[in-house]
């Protein structure tokens, strides 16, 4: 009988099932070996990594075309195309460590202003000891090398000029890899090495949309530009945002640094450029292991994910682990995710996880209500409404027919404004979906003359200031409610908004941005997280040029230096403090480079009161760590809380992961994961009473004598012991035990979930060793 065409085509899809399911489970995997033991070559680890795929390939061919990263230099372990039945296979044998599966991660879009406000510029401010001190004594950070993991450089930008640089460090063993419109002429004795990594990427998407991206280091976007001329970038006169914003001498904040590019985040089809990239594990994991090899001293890593992740299928966490043992200092971004708690990146000890905070700078665009109220806003938009006054309406007021009258119909969404109502006028539009930007461009697309952003609650007095694509400017959640107030209280409300103006010295600064991810650490809380504060809201950095402002696609402004917000900006200043630190203590661990930050580091505003949010509230440390960064103090901390790579991997004893690195065995009884050597103390779930132990390290003076003060958490006593700490000479070691107890009207307390916070400090009348604490009970 004759099979008919229908008939053949049910038939053959049935032959196929087995084959496609088997595609459709193939997924990337990490196979995770450890450290590299030095006795093979290069060609024998990655053949070795093939021996392990052909045990669970059916082919060499098939085993070696699956086969996307082989990573052979400090990091053991491979990438490669499996399904999950391969996976679990490889798992199994003795030799593999670990096998995760990856995932693409999404970073948030985790400067002129922000290193004068630190104290490393000229002119005396509020947090500065001895001017251009440190940077002096640093050389600004000469011949340090600095790796950053992003997405690109825009090499031509005046902030990565080597003009009077020396010869390229002898120590730099790294390539500068060519590609669109990238050639090996574009790295110089500035970024003196660069590469781009997007195997897992091209996995998961399929090939590149080079409209999209530049198969090359080279930034299409922006962002990679902005956090790398922040850590290193080069002193421009006379740089400024469109048009006049934020006008000054742009600098990184180790001007003389070298930088190192290591591309691993790329444009995400069919979403917008303003809706942030991605960066897969593989990738990353490629990129840090090369850039250990390569010689690196600090890297910086802009890069989060929003969901906990173990730390041993942590990409960051484990090529983390590898650099600090090679004593590389890394610093990271705390994320995006604020105000809610727990909403942290990068928790692993070993990293410096840094918040995000202001400036005291602001660019200030007033609006002027048809009653006479002058409310406070910030743009910077460069364009102006023509002196008159318009009619004001809120979104909500002036949406489509077809829209539905919710709290989403005032946040001018896409396509969400009815032009026959917004022509011509004012519209009020409400933080909340989308982006902010894309919020003025629906104001724009519906005819409005002018665009006001007003935030909601949780985002406080907290103001980005973004250029828009029509007069604008943004108003804090109170001011919202007033302007809403006045348009439900009048028949024909009115509006002009002023332009805007760069102001300084605007206080309080700095205050905690509402955006910046919070603790308590979600994978070990036993470790305080963030560690620390820096510049992260409205930072003026070097941009791409093949890339707007906004990011939008009907945005087609070119721009040399752009304004942004995220703990992205804020991650690149610890990072230049790291290398500062670096260059005058060349023998110090990451972890006593991490230790002089966050003890030095300051809670004071400029104000003379204590760090607030972003609504005006007192901050804390699950916000800030142990506050505002200080550089300039970090570099005499006088005490520094060291701790080795044995030191971590019995931290993760501690924590359940028994064997990240093979050839350490766990001891029988592991310490408690809070009795890691760390400059801050959290002790969750404490039940009665719990001691502690800390070690410190003479840094300072030859011979001192320190003294421990206390403010306990409200509700525990805490007591040091010893009480005074006596150092003969520099290098030397003193332990002492810190032993926190519940009070008896604590342990009624119903919420046992909340914590209070405190702090214990060591002085010796010149340095103040301050770390904090964060206690809840059982």
């Amino acid at each position: 009988m004759a099979t008919t065409m229908k008939e053949f085509s049910i038939f053959s899809i049935l032959l196929l099932l087995p084959f496609l399911a088997s595609c459709v489970e193939r997924q990337v995997y990490i196979i995770y070996f450890g450290e590299h033991s030095g006795e093979k070559t290069l060609h024998e680890i990655e053949e070795t990594h093939h021996f392990y795929l052909l045990s669970v390939k059916k082919s060499k061919e098939e085993a070696r075309s699956s086969l996307l990263y082989s990573y052979k230099n400090s990091i053991n372990g491979f990438a490669a195309v499996l399904t999950p039945d391969e996976a679990s296979k490889l798992s199994d044998m003795d030799e593999v460590v670990s096998v995760f599966q990856s995932h693409p991660r999404k970073y948030s879009l985790q400067t002129t202003r922000s290193w004068e406000f630190a104290g490393l510029e000229e002119g005396k401010q509020w947090n500065q000891t001895k001017k251009g001190d440190l940077l002096l004594k640093a050389r600004y950070g000469k011949d340090i090398i600095v790796g950053l993991l992003d997405n690109g450089v825009w090499p031509e930008s005046k902030s990565f000029s080597d003009e009077g640089l020396g010869p390229i460090p002898k120590s730099w063993k790294g390539i500068c890899q060519a590609g669109d419109a990238f050639n090996l002429s574009h790295c110089n004795k500035k970024i003196i090495g660069a590469r781009y990594y997007l195997k897992g990427y091209e996995q998961y998407y399929g090939p590149l949309n080079t409209t999209l991206d530049y198969r090359s280091p080279r930034d299409k976007d922006g962002h990679g530009t902005h956090t790398s001329s922040t850590v290193g970038g080069r002193r421009v006169p006379n740089a400024s945002a469109l048009g006049g914003f934020a006008r000054g001498t742009a600098s990184g904040g180790a001007q003389l640094v070298r930088l190192a590019i290591y591309k691993v985040c790329w444009a995400i089809p069919g979403q917008s450029k303003a809706e942030g990239n991605t960066c897969f594990t593989e990738d990353m994991l490629a990129a840090i292991d090369d850039a250990i090899a390569d010689g690196v001293d600090v890297l910086s890593i802009s890069i989060g994910t929003f969901e906990p992740t173990p730390y041993d299928e942590d990409g960051i966490a484990i090529g983390a682990l590898h650099a600090i043992k090679k004593n590389i200092v890394v610093s990271c971004s705390a994320g995006n995710s604020g105000p809610a708690p727990s909403t942290l990146s990068n928790q692993a000890p070993w990293i410096i996880t840094v918040g995000a905070s202001s400036v005291d700078r602001a660019f200030v665009a007033p609006l002027l209500l048809g009653n006479g109220m002058i409310i406070e806003g910030q743009t910077v938009t460069p364009y102006k409404l023509k002196k008159k006054m318009y009619p004001l309406v809120y979104a909500a007021h002036v949406v489509a027919p077809d829209v539905p009258k919710n709290y989403i119909a005032g946040q001018c969404l896409p396509d969400s404004l009815s032009p026959a109502k917004a022509k011509g006028k004012i519209v009020l539009c409400l933080r909340g979906n989308g982006t902010r930007v894309g919020k003025g461009e629906e104001v724009k697309r519906a005819g409005g003359v002018g665009f006001i952003l007003g935030n909601s609650p949780p985002n406080g007095a907290e103001l980005p200031a973004d250029a828009h694509f029509l007069p604008a400017t943004a108003v804090d959640s109170n001011s919202a409610i007033k302007i809403l107030q006045y348009i439900n209280s009048t028949k024909k409300p009115m509006a002009y908004i002023i332009p805007a103006r760069t102001v300084i010295h605007t206080k309080p600064a700095p205050f905690m941005a509402a955006f910046t991810s919070r603790g308590p650490n979600n994978i070990t809380p036993d470790i305080l997280k963030p560690d620390i504060t820096a510049p992260g809201l409205n930072i003026l950095a070097a941009w791409s040029e093949a890339s707007s402002p906004t990011k939008l696609e009907n945005d087609h402004r070119v721009v040399k230096y752009n304004i942004l917000s995220g703990t992205s900006m804020s991650c690149p200043h610890v990072a230049a403090a790291a290398a500062l630190l670096k260059a005058i203590h060349p023998t110090w661990s990451s972890a006593a480079i991490r230790s002089a930050l966050i003890t030095s580091a300051g809670l004071i505003d400029n104000k003379g009161k204590l760090l607030t949010d972003a609504s005006g509230n007192l901050a804390d440390p699950f916000q800030y760590g142990s506050g505002h960064f200080r550089p300039t103090k970090a570099a005499d901390p006088g005490l520094v809380y060291d701790a080795s790579y044995r030191d971590y991997l019995l931290f993760l004893c501690s924590s359940g992961v028994k064997n990240l690195d093979p050839s350490f065995k766990c001891p029988k009884v592991s310490p408690s994961t809070n009795n890691l050597n760390y400059p801050s103390l959290a002790i969750t779930k404490l039940n009665g009473t719990v001691t502690v132990k800390r070690t410190v390290t003479n840094v300072g003076g030859r011979k001192s004598v320190y003294f421990s003060s206390v403010k306990p958490p409200l509700g525990f006593s805490v007591k040091v012991s010893p009480p005074i700490l006596f150092f003969n000479q520099v290098g030397q070691k003193k332990s002492f035990t810190i032993t926190v107890k519940a009070e008896s009207e604590m342990l009624n307390m119903s919420n046992k979930d909340q914590y209070s916070f405190g702090w214990f400090t060591w002085t010796d009348g010149i340095h103040n060793v301050r770390s904090p604490m964060a206690i809840s009970l059982a």
